[in-house]
């Protein structure tokens, strides 16, 4: 068995009114936030998508199915610390993630930090484990017209357990 594994992950979710804007656990300012059954945090889903990859676990629809009423409205955090648990049980630490939120806005650079830190300390690693970065779509795209946000995640795992 492969003492690393890689994950690549990727989610999309839609703007919608009513709701706050929940990235990388920290709650953004921004007039409209996600639409999803969970705080649909999309860094998060993105995350834990790519984690789930490198363990072959599937991906968080058949963890955490979106037609199960105890996941409505959940905090995604959470569910990233139960990802976490499972790769524990699996024998395996996050070595490595870098992640990419996709949106025309709101700006999220002075949230950056606060993000590595909110998924970092869910991870249980250290916060140089954890990359966020911000881009646009120089106004293509779902994204560009400003109808949702997406992520991307790539994560490094390594055996720690035989």
């Amino acid at each position: 068995m492969s003492t690393l594994r890689i994950g690549l992950g990727y989610d999309v979710h839609a703007f919608v009114a009513n709701r706050p804007l929940v990235l990388g656990g920290v709650t953004v300012p921004h007039e409209a936030g996600l639409q999803g059954h969970s705080d649909a945090d999309v860094l998060v889903h993105a995350l834990m998508d790519a984690i789930l990859g490198a363990l072959r676990e599937g991906d968080i629809g058949r963890l955490f199915p979106d037609t199960d009423p105890a996941f409505a409205g959940t905090s995604s955090i959470g569910l990233l610390r139960r990802v976490a648990e499972l790769m524990t049980v699996r024998g395996y630490r996050l070595a490595d993630a870098d992640t990419v939120i996709v949106a025309e806005r709101p700006r999220l650079a002075p949230y950056r930090e606060e993000m590595r830190e909110a998924m970092a300390e869910a991870l249980g690693v250290s916060v140089d484990s954890i990359g966020v970065k911000a881009t646009t779509t120089e106004g293509l795209g779902f994204a560009g017209r400003g109808e949702g946000i997406a992520a991307h995640a790539v994560v490094l795992l390594e055996r720690v357990a035989p």
